[in-house]
Order: structure tokens, then sequence, then C-alpha cells
């Protein structure tokens, strides 16, 4: 028979455990548990006794312990923000924000120059000529061209490389205007429709297709409105000073198929004798936005999206904010997307309305130079993913 070997210290301990169980559950008095244990170890067992409670029950024992102020977790202050609860008919108040005055530099022309690539640079960029095919020695930089002046259509068919991104008609070319310009980059008009795809703008509701309206101001070639529609938008209006832009988003939308009619009537929003799918207007921004009735938009006419991708030298953003804040196209949850350097600093998180309401930010993403800010028009609470984020406009 081989000899017994000594019991191990931890299996030892574990002995101990079960009888200090085995004895606090079937005997009704209260026991030490530090009697069981080496003299070393007592002083600790006991500093823990004292700070726990045994009570001994014949239906459910259970053990409560003190509170102490050093185990106490605690709160970090501005965590997290209680949301307010529903009203009394079960609809959600309206969070109340105190809209700040447009900052001074909001109120000046910015100035964001570019790196001397490509085709669209400032006016008093240093430039190099380029030089004709038949000349020798290899080829120097191409001339910068400011934007807004007409290019070489020989030369340059499609500089830009535009196509939509997504939707019905995913992949498809769409042609340049015959003046230089700098369009919305393809990643960031990606994440702008995955941001405006979450807030549910292209969704059927209740069995009905999309009835999402879009206005696009300073359109161009018109690729940022022709995305939403290729995504499911009802409609959308062009609005462009140039003529060759409306050409050119004239010629898109006969190239997209949405060259088409919606028909009105009960049910539809639309009024009786229909509407296109698509307009063009030429017409100056501001114009469009406060007197929409003189250029050929319809002034009940409101729109879901509204998109703003101004050349940066040539406007003021705080006019531009303040005209398309006060428009008559925009009513409740409207989305208003802004484009902006990082040379103009950061837009406000809320924008006062003249009639008393509020632009509410919800987004303000960086994108290399390029700043994407979105703002939703006196928010109902109906677009849930769409909530207020002023973290996003305290810096960029």
């Amino acid at each position: 028979m081989a000899p017994l070997r000594p019991c191990h210290p931890h299996r030892r301990y574990g002995i101990v455990i079960v009888a200090v169980t085995y004895a606090s559950l079937f005997h009704p008095t209260a026991i030490n548990a530090y009697s069981f244990v080496s003299s070393s170890h007592r002083s600790k067992l006991q500093i823990q006794n004292n700070n726990f409670k045994i009570n001994f029950n014949t239906a459910s024992p259970s053990i409560k312990r003190q509170a102490s102020a050093s185990l106490v977790m605690k709160r970090a202050p501005n965590r997290r923000v209680r949301r307010p609860t529903a009203n009394d008919d079960g609809s959600r108040p309206i969070i109340q924000l105190e809209p700040v005055e447009l900052a001074a530099n909001l109120r000046r022309p910015v100035v964001a120059k570019r790196a001397t690539l490509g085709h669209v640079v400032p006016k008093n960029s240093k430039t190099r000529q380029l030089r004709s095919p038949t000349e020798s020695g290899g080829s120097n930089t191409a001339q910068l061209r400011p934007q807004g002046q007409s290019r070489d259509t020989q030369r340059y068919n499609n500089p830009s490389n535009l196509r939509i991104l997504g939707g019905s008609v995913r992949g498809r070319k769409l042609a340049s205007p015959n003046v230089y310009l700098r369009p919305m980059m393809g990643k960031v008009r990606e994440a702008v429709y995955s941001t405006f795809t979450s807030f549910g703008m292209y969704e059927d509701i209740g069995g009905m297709s999309c009835k999402t309206r879009h206005l696009d101001i300073f359109s161009g070639s018109g690729s940022v409105g022709l995305e939403s529609l290729s995504r499911g938008a009802r409609h959308c209006t062009f609005v462009d000073m140039s003529n060759d832009c409306c050409g050119a988003a004239e010629q898109n939308i006969e190239r997209c198929g949405f060259d088409t009619w919606n028909e009105g009537g009960l049910g539809t929003g639309i009024a009786d004798e229909g509407e296109p799918t698509a307009r063009v207007v030429c017409s100056d921004a501001f114009r469009a936005l406060r007197h929409p009735e003189t250029v050929g938009i319809p002034p009940e006419s409101k729109y879901d999206i509204v998109t703003l991708c101004p050349p940066y030298e040539e406007i003021v953003y705080a006019e531009l904010l303040e005209a398309v804040a006060n428009s008559v196209l925009v009513t409740e949850d409207t989305v208003i997307l802004v484009e902006y350097p990082v040379e103009l600093g950061c837009l406000p998180h809320a924008i006062a309305r003249e009639d008393g309401g509020v632009l509410v930010g919800v987004r303000n993403r960086k994108y290399g130079r390029t700043v994407i800010a979105m703002y939703i028009v006196n928010p109902t609470g109906d677009r849930e993913v769409a909530s207020s984020r002023p973290e996003e406009f305290i810096t960029i």
C-alpha cells in the first residue's frame, strides 16, 4: 500500500471553505470563519468579517455588505444625458437649444487655397503653361485653371471622372460642364449618402414608395442630386447660375433616365397635375432660397434634403446659412448639408431662425480639407438616428 501524500495547501483551504459553508447553512449560530485558519491569516479575515454581516434565515440565507465610501461607484459628470420622458399624448418633447450668433469668421469671404495639382486652383496660384504635344523635352505640369472659367473640351472631356456610386444607375458616367468645377469627392459623396440612408431618407414607409424630395443648390453637373435620385428619391431640383452647368445637368438627367414624370393626386403629396422627377433651375442660389416663386420653384414645395456645395471663395457662409435657415422651402426635419473648407473654422452647433425655430447640428465630419456639416430644421424626434451631436461642432 502506497504511503499517503501530504495534503496540498490549496486543497487544505478548499476543505476549510467547504466546512465553513456547511456550518453556516446548517447551524443557527454565527461562526467566525477565521477560527479555522492559521493565525497568520486571522487578522485579514477578521477585517473582512467586520465589513460583512451574515444573516441566517431558514428560508433563504443572504449575505449583506455594509456600504463603503471607497467602493461606491460614482458616475462621471456629464457622462450621459438623461433623455426626456414622453408627453402625455405620447409625443416626444422638443429639446430647447440656445442658438448662438454666427461668428465673425463666417461673415467674411474665406481664403481656401488648394494644392497646385489637378485642374481647379485659386486664381492667384503660380502655374506653368502646358507644353504642346509637338514640343520636345517631356511634359511640364498642366496649367491650373480657376473655377468657373471655360475649359478646353478637346483636352479635358471629363476631367473629374464623375459617375454614380450607388443605387439603380450605379456606375453611370456623368458629363462635365464646359467650365472648371470642384465637385464633391467620391469618398465624401459615398459617406454622405451612407449617412442619409441611416437617417431613413430612402426607405419605403407604409407600403408606399420613398417620398424624399431633394434640393441641390450649386449643383454643377448634378452629381449630388443624381446620386439621390439613383438611391430612391422621388424628386430633385437642381439650382445653378451657370448655363453650362445647367446644360450638363439636363444632359446627365437624360443619360440616367430620370427625365420622367411623377403623377400627382390624392395621397401622393403632389399636385393633381404632377411634377417632373428632376427640375433644373438656372438661377442665383440666394434668390432661389429666399424667393423661389420668382425662379419657377413653387413656394409650397417642401424639401426633405437640401445640399449646399458652394465655391468656397465666392460666397459668404453666414449669408448662405441665414438664407437656407429661413427659406420657405424647408420644413420640420429637413436635413441640410453644408460643405465648407477647413480654413473656415467650425460651424456652430445651433443656428437660429427668424420665426423662433432652430437648426440643430447632427454631423460635422472632416474629409481631408473638406468638412461636411449636417443640420435638422426644428427636429421632432422622428429621425431617431439623427441625434444632436454638439461634441462634433467644437473643433475640426
